[in-house]
């Protein structure tokens, strides 16, 4: 089985790159499932219904999040459909709207899809990613299980990967948008410490530049703007046996798209 995974997809930009490399890629690729992170995916922040709905109807089977998945309301609904494609971290506290994996049929086999949020640097109040990593393996049969692990530090990506390693097929680090060149197998699970972005290339991860400069240089808050100008495409392909549950290798992916 051939998986494509897109890094946070980034506004409008990020929106056309990943529909466009669909279209131009999938077949010839012969991927078999597509997994993208929304937590950018309207104008920077967390989707919307319209946006969720755009990353499907364009090839994309399962849009997971981050921190920015409460940014809009009216996702809340989409959070409720027990058909929604899109999963939040699992482990905010449980009274809160939607679910953190997704088991789905991939041709003949059962593949999970687990969202959980790092705690450094991020979100307070969240339950540990470790522990509700154990309990989503403890309640599933599926032998191909993919984690988005949506954290700022390498550090507690790392450990993750490697608390992992051998009872998953990937751990995708997503969160920093700029991708990292450590993709490797650890005991046939798939690592990335950060796969990318899919947006604005002459950007600060996705930023209009000025803005983010002027952020720096004063400290005071202002409204961030998607920057203009060709998009790239950060992803991986993972390459898993179905018998098995592990990985056989994992490719990298950073190109602009026309």
């Amino acid at each position: 089985m051939k998986v494509l995974f897109f890094g946070d997809i980034f506004g409008r930009p990020g929106r056309i790159a990943v529909k466009k490399f669909i279209e131009q890629n999938k077949s010839k690729l012969g991927i078999d499932l597509v997994i993208a992170n929304g937590d950018n995916v309207a104008s920077g922040r967390g989707p919307t219904v319209k946006t969720y709905e755009e990353m499907i109807n364009s090839g994309v089977d399962v849009l997971t999040c981050g921190d920015h998945i409460w940014d809009q309301s009216e996702i809340i609904d989409v959070l409720g459909d027990k058909n929604s494609k899109l999963i939040r971290p699992e482990n905010y506290p449980a009274s809160n709207p939607g679910r953190g994996s997704i088991e789905i049929k991939v041709g003949s086999s059962d593949v999970l899809i687990a969202d959980l949020l790092g705690r450094v640097f991020t979100t307070e109040g969240l339950d540990s990613p470790f522990i509700k990593a154990d309990e989503i393996l403890q309640g599933t049969k599926s032998k191909i299980v993919i984690v988005d692990f949506h954290a700022e530090a390498t550090s507690e990506k790392m450990a993750m990967g490697n608390y992992l390693a051998g009872r998953v097929s990937a751990v995708i680090g997503t969160h920093t948008h700029v991708q990292t060149a450590d993709e490797k197998i650890i005991d046939g699970t798939a690592y990335i410490s950060d796969v990318g972005f899919c947006g604005p290339t002459d950007s600060i991860i996705g930023v209009e530049k000025s803005l983010s400069i002027k952020r720096f240089l004063t400290g005071v808050p202002l409204k961030f703007e998607v920057a203009d100008g060709p998009a790239q495409v950060n992803a991986v392909i993972i390459s898993i046996n179905e018998k098995s549950g592990l990985a056989e290798s994992i490719e990298r992916i950073s190109e602009i798209v026309d």
